[in-house]
């Protein structure tokens, strides 16, 4: 998984807990990284999932919904740092069509090695779409967290529902997403 991740969900934990709660976590979670990440390296997706539990542990919040959070918090961030990703796009519909197509294009562009999950679309009606997330790491909520974070940058309001599944080694999630006025 690329450092910016882990990055942004220590950058995530200062703002929204405290930089001694960040630093808290990464002592007591005795990563093989040391919890000391670039953005551009590369770290066990494991680490993440080890971070999330003990930010749980600290405060009370589900590993889930921090992972979630994390989300969020990527969606904005990454409207700042890759804003051309986003230009002439108005939805968050129009916004995940491109995922595939466009944004994990330059991403491999960028990080040939980089193992990315995918994001099939399928729009149902102009006020429904059907998203299908698969990887071999157990980020679901990490893609749920994106879809509302793009919501809210698009100014959606979207009624989400998940089912997931898991098989040849791969996680999947479907994604229901309903426009709702």
């Amino acid at each position: 998984m690329k450092g910016i991740v882990f990055s942004e969900f220590n950058e995530m934990v200062e703002a929204n807990y405290s930089p001694d709660i960040a630093d808290k976590i990464i002592v007591e979670s005795d990563l093989p990284s040391g919890g000391a990440y670039t953005t551009v390296g590369t770290y066990d997706h494991e680490e993440l999932l080890t971070l999330a539990r003990r930010l749980s542990r600290e405060t009370g919040t589900e590993a889930a919904i921090v992972i979630r959070r994390l989300g969020r918090h990527l969606a904005r961030r990454f409207t700042e740092l890759y804003p051309g990703f986003f230009d002439g796009i108005t939805s968050t519909f129009d916004f995940l069509d491109t995922i595939e197509r466009h944004v994990h294009v330059e991403v491999r562009k960028l990080y040939p090695d980089a193992e990315l999950p995918r994001f099939l679309t399928e729009r149902t009606d102009e006020n429904s779409m059907a998203m299908h997330y698969q990887s071999r790491r157990p980020f679901a909520d990490l893609a749920q967290g994106l879809i509302e974070g793009c919501a809210e940058h698009f100014g959606d309001r979207l009624e989400i529902t998940r089912t997931d599944s898991a098989a040849d080694d791969l996680y999947k999630s479907s994604f229901n997403l309903k426009r709702v006025a």
